[in-house]
């Protein structure tokens, strides 16, 4: 949920802050080797790229993402409010899948629904069973379900954000076999204050592991049992700026954990911390440069897949058409166009499509590369003067020239790239004060300024 921390919801004579919630991180399988992730999108505007559908991306490390569709949604709820927030995918112990998600299109937070959307799928490339759950009687919400598996009681267990008699969001559960018919709600988590966007990592170590964002904070609590009432908080909160919707993640490769949290303002920014020891409770923040979101993105679930279920979505729904190139020294800042001249801005802006590109064959040679504009298909980024901008190809050889590159590995890292001007070959696409040249590169700075990450 995306709530603005301002409103206040009244029930009877209580009042309180809208409040998410986000639980059911699964354990990882022997065979998993990447992820997927659901989220929804909103952009700055709340105009183009804004839809409360279900949309999915893929990751073979759980940093960098693609998302699949062309970012559109690949399925939307026909019920209730005619859309959803804050979708999550949870592997069901026969292997084939179940989406959850919040009833609520748009950002009307007075909309209490007590039913939560619910699809089935076998493989995340078909949904089936789509229907609304019911999950309590009370005239308030039933925000940011997720699911996770209570081995000891043989069912799963439903968890979202709901508001109690005392008037402040707590986490609720029922439990469940089907997803069709739920037991009585209880309260599973209530520190006595507003908790929101939870987050369950079951049995590590012989622990559980709950984060939910307290105060524009993410923070953890911890219990030995899944019981509800047997939480209780522990860790050192991290943020950046006001934050919410955690999730837990861990890597399929190594021992390292990381936490994602997500800016609650339209359009907003994916945060990442890393951690060796989930036990511990503290967490540093992770490097830009290492992660990337899907466009426009919000309020994300992530669940481990095998290779398989990687290559039949990608199948399935297909590889974007286009290409963000991220900065390598200002990696929250994208190569996009703004009144026709290139350069690099922090994200988001709108509108999103100006940072989108094809990346051709070489107008000049084959063997180089090309910049097409998606929003204006018939310009290309192209150097005159060796200042970058967006022109409309005239058909010239001159224009061909200026507006072909030969991609070479990053100057400043190898895993990155750089882009050589075709017509001046000492030169590289680089930006300085934030916009886009062609200039001879000598200093360490300059091979930074020279280096992009072409992702998604």
């Amino acid at each position: 949920m995306t709530p603005d921390p301002s409103r206040r919801l009244f029930l009877g004579a209580a009042a309180s802050v809208p409040l998410a919630l986000t639980l059911g991180t699964p354990a990882a399988h022997a065979a998993d080797s990447a992820y997927v992730m659901a989220y929804f999108t909103e952009s700055t505007s709340l105009g183009l790229g804004t839809d409360y559908g279900l949309h999915l991306a893929v990751s073979t490390d759980g940093l960098r993402w693609m998302p699949l569709n062309q970012n559109n949604p690949v399925v939307t709820p026909t019920e209730g409010a005619g859309g959803l927030r804050d979708p999550f995918i949870l592997r069901k112990q026969d292997g084939t899948f179940v989406v959850l998600a919040t009833d609520l299109k748009g950002t009307d937070w007075s909309y209490n629904s007590q039913y939560i959307h619910v699809w089935n799928s076998a493989d995340l490339r078909t949904f089936t069973g789509y229907h609304r759950l019911k999950l309590h009687d009370m005239t308030t919400h039933s925000w940011a379900p997720e699911a996770f598996w209570d081995a000891g009681r043989g069912q799963y267990g439903i968890l979202y954000s709901s508001v109690n008699s005392s008037g402040h969001n707590v986490i609720m559960v029922n439990y469940t076999t089907d997803f069709v018919t739920v037991s009585a709600p209880q309260v599973f988590f209530d520190p006595g204050y507003d908790v929101i966007d939870g987050n369950l990592t079951v049995g590590v170590n012989g622990v559980n592991h709950l984060y939910f964002k307290k105060d524009q904070t993410l923070v953890g609590a911890r219990s030995t049992t899944l019981a509800p009432g047997s939480f209780t908080p522990f860790s050192t909160g991290v943020a950046h700026g006001g934050t919410e919707a955690p999730t837990v993640v861990k890597s399929l490769t190594s021992g390292t954990w990381y936490l994602w949290g997500d800016t609650y303002t339209p359009n907003g920014v994916f945060y990442a911390w890393q951690s060796t020891d989930l036990a511990a409770g503290t967490w540093t923040a992770l490097d830009q440069r290492l992660y990337t979101q899907p466009v426009n993105s919000k309020h994300c679930g992530i669940q481990p897949i095998t290779s398989t279920v990687y290559d039949n979505l990608v199948a399935r729904w297909g590889a974007p058409a286009w290409n963000r190139l991220k900065s390598y020294n200002y990696p929250g800042r994208y190569v996009r166009h703004a009144n026709y001249v290139a350069r690099i801005d922090t994200y988001p802006f709108d509108l999103y499509t100006d940072a989108q590109w094809k990346l051709v064959p070489g107008l000049a040679d084959g063997s180089g590369v090309s910049f097409q504009s998606v929003n204006h298909p018939t310009r290309y980024l192209r150097h005159y003067n060796y200042e970058v901008r967006l022109d409309v190809n005239d058909g010239t050889s001159t224009f061909a020239a200026d507006a072909t590159f030969h991609r070479t590995a990053g100057l400043a890292d190898a895993s990155w790239s750089s882009f050589r001007s075709y017509n001046h070959p000492t030169r590289y696409l680089r930006h300085a004060d934030y916009v886009l040249r062609v200039d001879p590169v000598a200093t360490a700075t300059d091979r930074q300024d020279a280096t992009f990450h072409v992702g998604y």
